[in-house]
């Protein structure tokens, strides 16, 4: 019978298997790192567990801005400023917002509006181009109307 030589499993092979297995595991964690950063903006909060028991109260602010029924689309004009055109609601409000770029990349933005039409209102500042994440609050003084759009 041929004898078969086998190749002695030394250190140097251990060492390559190690570095090729964590080596992997680095790549693939700064891979999906990158990816998580780079296509979520998230929310940044000063204390989460505060903001974590405001929850229930936004969540109940959402319920009562539904119920009224209204509706509200944002517009990005050509000069930077933004149109909000309600509709379902009093023609008179008074419409402000605030503008959070993802991450606190700039500094959060706050935005006063102008009626120009029937349900039509204008911002008073420009928004540089980006992506933001707008909170857009409508009042006719005895209702509050609140919701958040993202906006690009």
């Amino acid at each position: 019978m041929a004898k078969t030589s086998r190749k002695q499993f030394t250190g140097w092979h251990m060492t390559g298997i190690l570095v090729a297995f964590f080596g992997s595991v680095a790549a693939v964690n700064f891979t999906m790192a990158s990816y998580a950063s780079s296509t979520f903006g998230g929310i940044v909060v000063q204390n989460s567990y505060v903001a974590s028991q405001e929850y229930n109260g936004w969540l109940e602010q959402a319920r009562e801005s539904e119920a009224l029924g209204w509706q509200a689309v944002t517009t990005w004009r050509p000069d930077g400023r933004l149109v909000v055109s309600v509709d379902g609601a009093p023609d008179y409000l008074s419409a402000t917002a605030t503008a959070r770029h993802p991450l606190g990349r700039r500094p959060d933005q706050t935005l006063g509006f102008s009626r120009i039409g029937e349900g039509t209102y204008l911002s008073d500042e420009e928004l540089p181009e980006g992506r933001w994440t707008l909170r857009l609050e409508l009042s006719d003084g005895v209702s509050t109307w609140r919701r958040e759009d993202d906006l690009s």
